[in-house]
């Protein structure tokens, strides 16, 4: 009788799952598409008046994030670069150093701060183009790395991204590049194939984009705020995405894909992050400006508080405040179940490159971990966050882990990935005290950034070794801080 039981429990089971299987399986596949979440303030939207870049990266399955900090280098002339789809990309004699994430077999997940401070991470946005024009195969991993290597700025950044669209396509549906630097920040929206556009944050505002594309009246003559593709608008009427008899052109509207610019993923995160940052209030069936004034001055801490936004306290907060569960299982939030980790770039003018150039980073889920400031003069990776050296990355970028565990040994990355899985089993309890913990720590640093500051400015000039000595063990310091949090 027990094992009749037994099997009839199981039958039960087994139906229900495949029941629910399809609806479980659909879902995921469309959170799929709702890779990252980023926010760009101007530097005359912050406190302490440089540009901020806020930038959670997702990316399902289990994944590793390697950190690498690749040198400047001059190349030989005739130097080609091979490009994952089967064309070859002519080197430039000389490349700028750069700190690089990078996400081994991920196509579409590096993020880079180079020695100038041009700083990139990206936005997948499915585009309606169905027939691309690619030459060689098109470009994609190869672009934001051209880009973090040869600019000087984020401006031509754009405009290196821009040609290089031009010249080979696009190969796959649609991505905004966020390009930022210590004087401006960039969107560059790209689509399949050969059409793009990029767009200027105003100085005094802050730009938000999750999924979709979020440029919408373009003026190709302002140069000074716009750039693109010449035929960007005629080949949109060319389609029938724009009719100019019936509307005034938005680049979002003609070129987004319809379901993906209206769907909830993406509109309840613009939403909820809007409406923390902005001093206009808005409805989750308005329509978001580009960028907007915000509601006060931009500070670190309050973009480390949108990247660990789950909609708590509103309508969309489908966990009610942890007691249905943790809040990565429900409805597409911007610390989600695929966020690897979280970046805020902090970008200054006013000091040397090496102390200017922050990137406060929390590994895998921003909501469990500290920001920590990684500075961009620290003169080694500290030990642990990397699997071989930038040079083995490049090589194997694509190449297929059999066994993730085994490649990983010895790395950091999958302890803050333990740590963040096993919170999730007992959220509710534990997220308060977690909290605490963080939001003292990092006090303490924001208080007392100023102070260590000051000390490496005061040997940088003289013995600047020594202050690259200073910033790495800093650096290191904080690391073992934050592995606290995951013992």
């Amino acid at each position: 009788m027990k094992c009749k039981y037994n099997f009839l429990k199981f039958s039960l089971t087994f139906e229900i799952i495949l029941l629910t299987l399809p609806a479980m399986l659909s879902r995921a596949q469309e959170d799929m598409v709702f890779n990252c979440f980023s926010v760009m303030a101007g530097k005359n939207a912050t406190s302490d008046g440089s540009v901020m870049f806020a930038h959670n990266e997702d990316d399902y399955g289990d994944q590793l994030v390697n950190w690498y900090k690749v040198p400047s280098t001059t190349h030989p002339d005739g130097e080609m670069i091979d490009m994952k789809n089967g064309g070859k990309l002519p080197q430039v004699k000389q490349t700028w150093s750069y700190l690089w994430l990078e996400m081994p077999v991920m196509e579409f997940s590096d993020s880079y701060m180079n020695e100038w401070g041009v700083t990139i991470g990206s936005d997948q946005c499915l585009s309606r183009e169905e027939n691309p024009d690619l030459t060689l195969g098109g470009i994609g991993y190869e672009l934001r790395e051209a880009m973090a290597s040869r600019a000087k700025s984020s401006r031509e950044a754009v405009k290196i991204g821009g040609a290089l669209i031009e010249q080979y396509g696009y190969a796959s549906s649609g991505r905004t590049y966020c390009i930022a630097d210590a004087n401006e920040a960039w969107m560059l929206s790209v689509v399949n194939g050969k059409h793009w556009v990029a767009q200027r944050i105003p100085d005094n505002e802050v730009a938000i984009i999750p999924n979709y594309y979020t440029i919408s009246t373009v003026d190709l003559t302002d140069t000074l705020n716009y750039y693109g593709s010449p035929d960007l608008i005629s080949y949109a009427e060319k389609n029938h995405w724009y009719d100019p008899d019936k509307e005034v052109f938005n680049f979002r509207m003609a070129y987004g894909d319809p379901e993906n610019i209206k769907h909830p993923g993406n509109v309840v995160r613009h939403w909820s992050s809007i409406n923390l940052i902005s001093e206009k209030k808005y409805r989750n069936d308005d329509e978001f400006p580009f960028s907007f004034v915000p509601e006060q001055k931009v500070t670190l801490n309050m973009l480390f508080t949108v990247l660990r936004n789950h909609n708590e306290g509103s309508e969309y907060d489908e966990s009610e405040g942890y007691t249905k569960g943790n809040p990565h299982g429900f409805v597409r939030t911007i610390c989600s179940p695929a966020t690897q980790y979280g970046f805020v770039a902090q970008l200054r003018s006013n000091l040397p490159g090496e102390i200017a150039f922050v990137l406060w980073l929390a590994p895998f889920r921003p909501c469990v971990q500290p920001f920590i400031p990684w500075y961009f003069g620290i003169s080694e990776i500290p030990e642990g966050f990397a699997a071989g050296d930038y040079k083995t990355a490049r090589s194997s970028q694509f190449v297929e882990i059999e066994n993730l565990n085994e490649f990983a040994k010895g790395h950091k990355f999958p302890e803050f990935v333990s740590y963040a899985k096993k919170v999730d089993e007992n959220y509710g309890k534990e997220i308060e005290g977690i909290q605490q913990k963080i939001q003292t720590l990092e006090n303490e640093l924001l208080q007392s950034q100023d102070e260590f500051e000051n000390r490496v400015l005061s040997v940088f000039s003289s013995e600047p070794q020594q202050a690259g000595k200073m910033l790495t063990e800093y650096t290191e310091k904080l690391i073992e801080q934050s592995l606290w949090f995951v013992q």
